[in-house]
């Protein structure tokens, strides 16, 4: 088997419209069911369970049962990032479109990249943290410092825990909307959760959109600035 077929079939099943919009729905973090992804796709809930058939055996989708129902979720980090650099390809590269409303200026401004921030808070985030040394670039690598290890952990993070999962500590991705780099990785995961558990911040409801409460966005600019 050629390597390119792996990469057509990935690409056909991500490429369906309907499949599209239930990827783009899950980007989130949340699992959905069935239901809810057929609404977000529009279609009927058969073809929507047809979809979703073929997402799980694709391997880009896992489900949990709980009680009746079920419940689908994007299969891991990596199926995450690949979906966001695609909409990072998608905003260079596909068709201009009109004025975006207020709803689209909220995603712009902070929204959540399924467990990390994303978005101009996401990106400042980012530039503050490398600008300051806490994390090291190097090519397309991405490298927590010894002096970023310090601060991270006082900030209240287990940076240790972090290097023990499989999952790289740290790791650029790309913002559709900015289109320049946010932190993702353990360590951007850990941030928004710290963010989070200090009610900087808060996702509002049924959205990827993250709101700052005003506290939190004067203690977020004061992070930013003596990072």
């Amino acid at each position: 088997m050629k390597a390119g077929t792996d990469l057509a079939q990935i690409a056909s099943l991500v490429g369906d419209p309907a499949r599209a919009n239930m990827l783009a729905a899950l980007m989130g973090g949340t699992a959905l069911t069935a239901s809810e992804l057929a609404m977000e796709a529009g279609v009927t809930l058969p073809t929507a369970s047809a979809h979703l058939a073929k997402l799980s055996d694709g391997g880009l989708l896992r489900m949990t049962r709980q009680g009746r129902h079920r419940y689908y979720a994007l299969a891991g980090h990596q199926v995450a990032g690949m979906l966001e650099s695609i909409m990072g390809v998608a905003a260079e590269l596909g068709p201009r479109k009109v004025l975006p409303g207020p709803r689209d200026t909220a995603m712009r401004e902070a929204r959540i990249c399924y467990d990390h921030l994303a978005g101009e808070a996401g990106v400042a985030m980012f530039d503050a943290f490398a600008g300051r040394g806490l994390i090291a670039i190097d090519g397309d690598d991405l490298n927590l410092t010894i002096k970023g290890a310090a601060f991270f952990s006082d900030f209240g993070l287990d940076i240790e825990a972090m290097r023990g999962k499989r999952r790289p500590v740290c790791r650029s991705c790309l913002d559709w909307s900015v289109r320049r780099s946010h932190l993702a990785g353990s360590l951007g995961a850990g941030v928004l959760d710290r963010f989070m558990a200090l009610h900087w911040v808060r996702r509002e409801k049924n959205s990827r959109v993250i709101r700052f409460t005003p506290p939190g966005r004067t203690a977020f600019e004061t992070l930013l600035r003596e990072a």
